[in-house]
């Protein structure tokens, strides 16, 4: 079996090539086809591989299975990386990605990837050059006291050099490498072919919904003025420049971002702000810095964001923060090109469900789903509800990552098994089901942005609970929910008032509700055939604002008592 993958693997690259060498001499295609057909063939070795892997692990005994894999995570990482160096564009944004999750992740591919955060091949100073001065202009001498020949990081769209202004003001000058927007917007193309022949080979993998908001979001990253406005907002959403006796709301953060100094299309000046680099844990513990409290600043910064701002950075990954030398040590956020706006009516959907998976809220979970337009093929609350938990559990340090593989891998066994008895499925369908019938382009940056979290807590060794740190910040977008009685009309839900009884019952429940003895309720009551007391008060749960009305269903435990009371009354009334 394995010697047949490999043959197959060999042939099809073979053909592959010979193909485009063969069109590539006919029609003269250049660069761009260059670096679609190596990504194709990389991914079908690297696809082909882990097949032959797969099937050879069956007959290899347990003991000799795990190095049967590590070799071959160490094989494709090295695949990965060098075909991601040699591409540059899109693909190092992939790297810096996968480089994060040490949560998911073998180590091969974390601790080769990691060098794309910061440190890719500089493009040479004379193009560096002749952009500034293309864009402001003027020349170089017109611009700067000084200019740094070495860059201080080099990533996937631009390389940034520190530099000091005539006025002597000191600024980082992020440069946009040339002719990448070119590439960019062609590997996006190639990476959606990627995801259509996943989708088409394993259903179950499809991840078109998520390829196709990144193909939407990613090309903003372009254009650097845009950039520079997401900087100043989302500066201004933290009050990273309050003065200490301004006012804070409760939910502050305690982060750093530089100010920007002037910005065109493909060049940003910012202010220069000497910090550590995350991955430089030699200088971290030199100035003795706590890590965890980095982290959870971090996590808070991004709460805020997301539930309080709902305008958040979409690419949380090591390379895009640095810690202050100087105490109190505070994170540095940097690189605000790939950022989301968030309707107020999704936010609040977020808010929702992250609230409904802490309390484990099933009816305000699927409402939360309903409202951002999440639709699943099935109905299983309890599956649902795992697998948001699952979401938004907490972070793992990398020493446990291969444990959190596995508990992850035996959670999705159990849910796809229940899945199969509910649907009656077989094992080659259950294999292709995808529970998932529409998913909201929007929420896909969002859900990136916690894998990234998650990854970078994964990578910095520590544990953030993100049920703790997060929570405020979204009940800050629900807390009109928990009004008590006095402080909301429409709490005893407007209907007619039957009797004197009724009016008291009334009173009597504004009373237990300010004190919190109820959360929702249904009264109902008749005398003589009549009714006499029909009232419905409060709302669905604590994070779910409908209110309770009198036809409002409720999950209702063993109904037949209270069919049993009401016969043993009319019983009772008839002598």
């Amino acid at each position: 079996m394995l010697a047949w993958f490999l043959f197959l693997s060999i042939t099809v690259s073979v053909v592959v090539y010979a193909v485009w060498k063969s069109v590539k001499n006919i029609m003269g295609w250049g660069n761009i086809y260059r670096r679609r057909m190596k990504v194709f063939t990389a991914a079908l070795i690297i696809y082909l591989d882990y097949k032959a892997v797969q099937q050879r692990g069956k007959w290899t005994s347990k003991s000799k299975r795990t190095a049967l894999w590590e070799k071959a995570h160490e094989r494709n990482a090295k695949r990965v990386l060098s075909l991601i160096i040699k591409l540059e564009g899109l693909w190092v944004k992939l790297g810096q990605y996968l480089s994060t999750r040490a949560d998911v992740l073998p180590e091969a591919y974390i601790s080769l990837l990691k060098q794309l955060q910061d440190s890719l091949p500089p493009r040479p100073l004379k193009e560096v050059c002749r952009t500034i001065q293309k864009e402001f202009g003027k020349s170089m001498d017109d611009l700067f006291a000084e200019f740094v020949e070495k860059p201080l990081a080099t990533a996937s769209i631009a390389q940034v050099h520190r530099a000091t202004l005539l006025n002597g003001q000191e600024v980082v000058v992020k440069v946009q490498h040339d002719g990448i927007k070119a590439i960019i917007l062609e590997d996006l193309k190639n990476a959606k072919s990627i995801v259509n022949w996943i989708a088409w080979a394993e259903p179950q993998y499809d991840f078109n919904p998520m390829i196709d908001e990144w193909c939407k979001e990613a090309p903003k990253e372009l254009d650097f003025d845009h950039e520079a406005e997401n900087t100043r907002t989302v500066a201004a959403n933290l009050g990273c420049k309050k003065s200490p006796g301004e006012s804070y709301s409760s939910n502050r953060v305690n982060v750093l971002i530089p100010e920007v100094i002037q910005s065109t299309k493909s060049v940003l000046i910012l202010e220069y702000m000497d910090g550590i680099r995350l991955n430089d844990t030699a200088s971290l513990e030199a100035f003795g810095i706590d890590k965890q409290k980095i982290v959870e600043e971090i996590t808070r910064a991004y709460a805020h964001q997301i539930y309080v701002d709902g305008f958040f950075n979409g690419d949380p990954h090591p390379g895009n923060f640095l810690v202050s030398k100087e105490a109190p040590h505070r994170p540095i956020l940097l690189d605000f090109g790939l950022t989301k706006k968030l309707s107020s009516s999704l936010k609040h959907a977020l808010a929702k469900m992250f609230l409904a998976s802490a309390e484990g809220d099933h009816v305000a979970l699927l409402s939360a789903f309903s409202e951002m337009g999440l639709r699943l093929r099935l109905d299983m609350p309890e599956q649902v509800m795992e697998i948001t938990s699952v979401f938004f559990r907490s972070s793992t340090p990398a020493t446990e990552a291969q444990q959190n593989l596995k508990s992850l891998a035996e959670q999705r066994e159990k849910n796809m098994k229940a899945i199969q008895e509910k649907l009656q499925l077989n094992q080659k369908e259950v294999k292709r089901f995808n529970p998932v019938d529409a998913f909201p382009g929007d929420i896909v940056i969002f859900g990136r942005v916690l894998n990234l979290l998650r990854g970078l807590s994964s990578t910095m060794n520590v544990r953030i609970v993100y049920m703790d740190i997060m929570k405020p910040f979204a009940e800050a977008v629900l807390g009109n929910i928990n009004k008590t009685p006095a402080a909301n009309a429409q709490w005893i839900y407007n209907t007619p008032v039957h009797s004197d009884v009724e009016a008291k019952l009334r009173q009597l429940l504004v009373e237990l509700g300010n004190n919190d003895k109820i959360l929702g309720i249904q009264v109902c009551a008749y005398k003589d055939g009549e009714v006499i007391i029909d009232t419905a008060a409060g709302v669905l749960g604590r994070y779910d604002p409908r209110p309770v009305q009198p036809d409002t269903l409720f999950s209702v435990f063993s109904a037949t008592k209270g069919v049993t009371a009401g016969m043993l009354h009319w019983l009772v009334d008839n002598g």
